[in-house]
């Protein structure tokens, strides 16, 4: 039920606590500033037009739909009705006027994904619903629909058929570089498009803790007995903060092929925009309406994500991130810091040091 004493028709499974309804949500109410920036960027890289306007006639959408419907179980009112009611009750809170076909996959791994170019499709694994309890998988549902609402399947499917075809060209030198460019950049955007997701998951769960329940599940199963939301938070901290500068490049190195951020990360974002004013101002009513997408600034949406980004930088922790503040900064020796970066750089400002001119003093045998 809804705050409005809405009750969708075989909706049992749906818990009796109230959940806000939000009429005519623009996407842009809970999309990180990171995935509008990334997805600007991608559409300028090089070439990207042209590949996706070739793909999108080319790709099987007809044959991916036909895939799904004989090889994986279609849910309905007669097929996992609990996540048929998840998923109309989570395109109701968010408006979504068309449930997006929705099915199950054989898949021992944990995994969802919303794909698909004229409509979108959400496909979730064995894996993910036998891990899940109703609270973290009504998260989960409010993540893809999130997808959907945001235009993202199409992006993703492209994503798919490019990782997939760099494999089987990749004795091709120059054809797999042009294409592992557009797929490093497609996976940059992906990975920013999962914090948005994880917004929308929250905005239709409304249960912070399931949600961090959800994502603490996903990086180490099904033994929340074992676990702690708070020490696995504390590993988020520990990660952004820890090391030195070969820590902050391996950091990247690590993420590069990866599809979606790290977990710990994940729940960290989440946490501090559940915390936000922003995220306090949407649950009270205001926010973004589709209506006015179309008087949407693109220059003020590219100023909310440098603003976003200047704030990250300076408050990161990282010491790379630190490097960069101080460089912008202006700050004094960086030469040397960089060099004791890479052999224990800790983020410490350098030591005072003697005057130049005063020699040191004599040792034995000199």
């Amino acid at each position: 039920m809804s705050d409005d004493g809405h009750q969708h028709e075989g909706h049992e499974h749906v818990p009796s606590r109230q959940r806000r309804r939000f009429p005519g949500i623009s996407s842009r109410a809970y999309e990180h500033p990171a995935d509008r920036s990334a997805l600007v960027a991608l559409r300028k890289l090089s070439g990207f037009d042209t590949v996706f306007k070739a793909l999108s006639g080319l790709l099987p959408e007809r044959s991916l739909r036909l895939l799904f419907l004989s090889d994986s179980v279609r849910v309905s009112d007669e097929q996992f009705a609990h996540l048929n009611d998840m998923l109309r009750d989570a395109c109701y809170i968010l408006d979504l006027e068309k449930v997006p076909p929705m099915y199950v996959q054989q898949d021992p791994r944990p995994n969802a994904m919303c794909i698909g170019l004229d409509e979108p499709i959400i496909v979730v694994t064995t894996g993910l619903v036998e891990l899940l309890d109703e609270e973290e998988m009504r998260a989960v549902v409010g993540h893809e629909v999130g997808h959907a609402l945001s235009g993202h399947s199409v992006y993703r499917t492209v994503l798919l058929f490019l990782t997939n075809l760099a494999i089987r060209v990749a004795w091709i030198p120059l054809g797999n570089v042009a294409i592992m460019a557009i797929v490093t950049a497609l996976r940059e955007w992906f990975r920013k498009s999962e914090l948005s997701a994880d917004r929308a998951g929250l905005l239709v769960g409304q249960d912070l803790t399931a949600s961090m329940r959800g994502l603490m599940k996903i990086a180490g199963g099904n033994h929340l007995h074992q676990m702690n939301v708070d020490a696995f938070l504390k590993q988020a901290e520990e990660y952004e903060a820890g090391g030195d500068l070969r820590d902050s490049v391996l950091k990247i190195l690590n993420v590069l092929p990866r599809s979606h951020p790290f977990t710990t990360v994940r729940a960290a974002e989440l946490k501090r925009w559940a915390e936000s004013r922003d995220y306090q101002r949407l649950m009270d009513g205001h926010y973004p309406r589709r209506s006015e997408d179309k008087d949407t600034s693109v220059s003020d949406s590219w100023r909310e994500s440098a603003s976003h980004y200047t704030t990250q930088v300076k408050s990161s922790k990282d010491p790379l991130m630190k490097l960069v503040t101080d460089i912008a900064g202006g700050a004094g020796d960086l030469g040397g810091r960089v060099r004791r970066g890479f052999g224990g750089f800790a983020g410490s400002a350098p030591q005072d040091r003697p005057p130049t001119d005063t020699p040191p003093p004599p040792r034995d045998g000199e």
